[in-house]
């Protein structure tokens, strides 16, 4: 079993000759990617001939598929009635993904600006754990949950925060966004000891088990010194990390098997297959 690589949505190149997600897995096979992360940011609608369509040609094509659940999901809400409401939208993602046959969903935890790190990470908790609870009464009990690190300074989401999220149930599964953790640490997450430690960190607190299968966005993205996160870049970037190569070098070194999903500025498919090049490359080097 080795990493899984493909991108997050459609690229510019895809969308240049394509309009149905249904035509994305054949596309990116010819590529020689492995992954693809449906995008639900804006709002779940996936319909049953839509997501019966795409889950038939992954399947064909041998592309693994996850689910990005909607950017307004704020788990750590002061407001109980949007803490609700994200367990409605966690959901109504599991849904679709059940329908576009993901097992993974991708799930932003909110923010902390108007409360203690500790507080904000105390709704969180609560909310992910009735999320999960209704999810499994609902039958998605399958479907993973993968609380993903955020970019922003008052964003929930450091990756000590996400794995206390992640040791809240033994199925679910930490997004390391390494561009996002980068930004919001001011590139302190740019070279082989950092990218370490963060391994080290969910081994130690999640287990081995979870660390070899975990999830990962990757991109280089701007950031700003005083909020973190600015905005996503392509790989041509040179100013601002985080590089990939320290971080494959360690994946491949150490016999790790996640799924890397590229979030570049319109090239995340021709950047994931850098990315699977280059591990490649490296996995043949040992």
């Amino acid at each position: 079993m080795s990493a899984l690589f493909g991108p997050a949505g459609s690229s510019e190149a895809f969308s240049k000759i394509h309009k149905s997600s249904a035509d994305m897995p054949m596309y990116l096979k010819e590529m020689g990617l492995d992954a693809f992360e449906y995008q639900c940011g804006q709002g779940v609608r996936v319909s049953d001939a839509t997501g019966a369509a795409l889950k038939q040609k992954a399947e064909e094509a041998g592309i693994t598929l996850s689910l990005h659940a909607p950017y307004f999901i704020s788990l750590s809400s002061v407001e109980p009635e949007k803490r609700d409401k994200s367990i409605d939208y966690i959901l109504q993602s599991a849904s679709a993904a059940r329908k576009i046959g993901a097992k993974r969903i991708v799930i932003h935890s909110g923010s902390c600006s108007q409360m203690s790190r500790e507080e904000a990470l105390a709704l969180a908790k609560d909310t992910l754990s009735r999320a999960r609870k209704a999810a499994v009464e609902a039958g998605y009990e399958d479907i993973i949950f993968c609380p993903e690190t955020m970019g922003k300074f008052n964003q929930l989401g450091n990756i000590d925060e996400v794995i206390e999220l992640c040791a809240l149930d033994d199925s679910f599964l930490p997004t390391v966004d390494f561009g996002h953790l980068n930004a919001r640490t001011l590139g302190g997450v740019n070279s082989e000891e950092a990218f370490e430690e963060i391994l080290g960190k969910i081994e130690n607190r999640l287990g081995s088990d979870r660390l070899k299968i975990f999830h990962s966005h990757f991109s280089k993205i701007e950031y700003t010194q005083n909020g973190g996160e600015k905005r996503h870049l392509t790989f041509e970037d040179k100013l601002y990390g985080p590089r990939f190569e320290p971080l494959m070098e360690l994946i491949a070194r150490k016999n790790l098997s996640p799924t890397f999903i590229c979030e570049s500025a319109g090239t995340q498919d021709i950047d994931a297959l850098e990315m699977k090049k280059y591990y490649l490359d490296e996995l043949g080097k040992i």
